[in-house]
């Protein structure tokens, strides 16, 4: 089980993907991709991806689905290079983006980021990543990020860490989450 925490005075977004029901089969990534409330993502940019391992061999083996994008690191190595500000963490929320309008596509960010959650759109000319949709979520007055209300068995889980009775709160106490 991992866990994305930005962290903030009052809330803790988080999403959880509980990695032993994460089936590899990418609708996460698919909604993503197509679930932008903001310009469309480039043909090669798929900022949630799902890579899968092979764990032992044999009878006793079996196939670890990890799904992979932006960490919304508490102290973003992708924001301190930035040479334009346009990567940066919102105050409100920990949630790390990209002004688009600022970004002139050096890639310093990409390069930066140790999970490598950022991609260049290359149609764009600008730096994509993973923002836990939170312009579709504001839009709609809450709500989840695509991702989570795709995904076909439950595994991925949003809510607010900072509140100890919230169903991620609950889940990483339980199962012993962390944070990559």
């Amino acid at each position: 089980m991992t866990t994305i925490a930005p962290r903030t005075s009052s809330a803790r977004s988080a999403l959880l993907i509980d990695l032993d029901s994460c089936v590899g089969c990418h609708a996460c990534s698919v909604a993503c991709k197509s679930g932008s409330t903001t310009a469309p993502f480039g043909d090669e940019v798929w900022p949630n991806q799902v890579f899968s391992y092979e764990l032992d061999n044999g009878a006793a083996g079996r196939t670890l689905h990890v799904p992979r994008m932006c960490q919304h690191c508490e102290t973003p190595d992708c924001v301190s290079v930035c040479p334009t500000g346009a990567s940066y963490r919102r105050a409100a929320d920990g949630v790390v983006l990209v002004d688009e309008s600022l970004c002139v596509g050096c890639r310093l960010c990409a390069w930066a980021c140790p999970y490598g959650a950022r991609k260049y759109d290359e149609q764009a000319g600008v730096i994509r990543k993973c923002t836990l949709c939170c312009e579709r979520r504001e839009a709609n007055g809450g709500g989840l990020p695509a991702c989570v209300s795709a995904c076909p068995t439950g595994a991925r889980h949003f809510g607010d860490l900072a509140d100890p009775d919230s169903a991620v709160s609950v889940l990483v106490r339980s199962r012993g989450g962390f944070a990559l």
